[in-house]
């Protein structure tokens, strides 16, 4: 009979334990703790490396970053998913560490040499004053040059003032003539800048072009410039009725005038002698 009753004590012990067991909440298992993922920095020969935490997973190392497990497993060599804590895994490489060197004393820089000022250049200025013959303003091969006229040639800023005589001539059988065999009027060394010529025309002509041109002399140029002038109405019916003798010698001049005069004389000679021996009247 007490058997009984300690089997019967014992029954209502577990029952009383298992019911209160029922009634108190159930607690989960704690989560694993992981380390923190802390980003690796490249080492000097560019090899970028994790090392292996506690509880860490190649999974978790490949998520973590940004790879695959296959990518991560093909770069370190591994067979298998198990990563063992201080395991070094390879995450990628990068360029080498680069090192700023130590910057040392700076050299005294070697003094700087004046640079020299190019001085202004200079141009040249031709000036031709023609015959205009058919009276079109524009220079022909046959038109001479007219003499007697005057130059005068100067600058805006003053620094320059010529003046020059027109000369005879400009006809040239040259191929390739030269301004002055043309009968140009040149002004060389004349520095650049804006200048202005003007040319007076002898009496008796007209102009057939402006007598007054203006223009900028640049460094190198040479500047030809061609001012016209045509004889008057006067002055041609006077050329038309004593025409030029080109090339006449004063000397054939002075024996023609001798000649002539000896003519003279030996004919008034002559004229005496006849009447010397001619019939006396008492």
């Amino acid at each position: 009979m007490h058997r009984n009753r300690f089997l019967l004590g014992v029954g209502l012990l577990v029952f009383v334990l298992f019911s209160v067991n029922l009634r108190l909440p159930v607690q989960a298992a704690p989560p694993a703790q992981y380390t923190v993922f802390h980003t690796p920095t490249p080492g000097a020969d560019g090899r970028i490396i994790y090392i292996v935490q506690e509880n860490d997973t190649l999974w978790r190392i490949a998520a973590i970053s940004g790879m695959t497990v296959d990518e991560l497993k093909a770069l370190n060599n591994l067979i298998s998913d198990a990563v063992a804590p201080g395991q070094q895994i390879l995450l990628g490489r990068a360029g080498p560490v680069e090192v700023t060197p130590t910057a040392g004393p700076s050299p005294t820089p070697a003094p700087v040499k004046p640079t020299d000022t190019p001085g202004p250049g200079w141009g040249i200025i031709c000036v031709l004053l023609y015959e205009d013959l058919n009276g079109d303003s524009l220079r022909e091969e046959e038109e001479p040059s007219l003499p007697g006229g005057a130059i005068s040639l100067g600058d805006r800023l003053g620094r320059v003032s010529l003046t020059a005589d027109t000369p005879s001539g400009g006809l040239s059988d040259l191929l390739y003539p030269d301004p002055e065999d043309l009968a140009y009027t040149c002004f060389d060394q004349l520095p650049e800048g804006e200048y202005n010529v003007t040319v007076a025309i002898p009496d008796g002509y007209n102009p057939t072009t402006v007598l007054n041109r203006s223009f900028n002399l640049k460094a190198g140029d040479e500047s030809l410039v061609a001012f016209g002038a045509q004889a008057n109405t006067q002055v041609a019916a006077q050329s038309a009725i004593i025409p030029e003798t080109p090339n006449r010698s004063p000397i054939l001049a002075i024996v023609g005038a001798v000649m002539l005069f000896g003519g003279l004389g030996l004919g008034v000679y002559a004229l005496f002698l006849r009447r010397g021996r001619g019939p006396k009247i008492d």
